[in-house]
């Protein structure tokens, strides 16, 4: 089994890449939704929660722990492979992929507070954009909307045009989206921007990681989603996140 966690249901997008590329596996989810946001957390603070979400998953059986999170991967990602023997896989800023395909040499990163701040984001944008210029904002509403299950509408284009203005008016032409739930607002952002602007998504880039560490098959795979929040707001948000996903939805049991 392959375990995966996250802040809340953003991590759904990245658990969506795994199934669509590895169909024959079975995947245990739990989304920290009672204690969402991560981004706005200390270290200390978000080490403790993710320590406490994978020693679960680890009794469930799983073989690797996907952290479905950049704020998470930022805090506790080195700890955790200090920690534990099984493979942890994060999440990375898309810096490298953004640095190689603008043309404007001007690039944007939509992330967490969390991510921003951290030492590995620095050294991504110090290695990768000699040259570039990178603007960087924090999106809090994104995580927000998507939690709400808002997607589209006025809320979500205004937050777009507030977090993106910066980035556009200096020339941006190739935007990361630097957290899972941002992923969820792929579509209306593109639909937002100017055609000629690119977005970079991490998510299949994190499923072919999984696949590279060949986890086993299971006769009969399955999808099992826990939540730290509401089990009836988790069934709410799955048709609409993620509606060819075929799931069942527990409440997590230490929450």
């Amino acid at each position: 089994m392959i375990g995966i966690l996250d802040s809340g249901v953003g991590g759904l997008s990245v658990l969506r890449e795994i199934h669509t590329l590895l169909p024959g596996h079975s995947l245990t989810y739990i989304g920290d939704s009672a204690w969402c946001p991560y981004g706005t957390k200390s270290y200390s603070e978000i080490q403790s929660r993710v320590f406490m979400l994978s020693d679960w998953l680890l009794a469930q059986g799983a073989e690797m722990i996907v952290v479905a999170c950049n704020s998470a991967t930022i805090a506790a990602i080195r700890t955790l492979r200090n920690r534990y023997d099984i493979p942890f896989i994060g999440m990375e800023p898309g810096v490298k992929p953004a640095a190689e395909i603008t043309r404007s040499k001007t690039i944007g990163v939509l992330a967490t507070g969390a991510s921003l701040s951290g030492e590995k984001f620095r050294q991504l944008v110090e290695t990768h954009t000699p040259g570039l210029k990178v603007i960087t904002q924090p999106c809090p509403r994104f995580v927000q909307l998507v939690e709400a299950g808002t997607l589209s509408g006025p809320d979500v284009t205004d937050a777009i045009l507030e977090y993106t203005h910066d980035m556009v008016q200096a020339g941006a032409d190739t935007l990361i989206l630097g957290c899972t739930h941002y992923s969820f607002l792929k579509n209306t952002i593109a639909e937002t921007l100017p055609d000629h602007i690119r977005l970079i998504d991490t998510g299949p880039a994190v499923a072919r990681r999984v696949s590279g560490h060949h986890p086993s098959k299971d006769a009969d795979p399955q999808i099992h989603l826990h939540t730290t929040g509401p089990v009836s707001e988790l069934k709410r948000l799955l048709p609409l996140l993620c509606p060819t996903l075929t799931a069942s939805c527990h409440p997590f049991p230490l929450s």
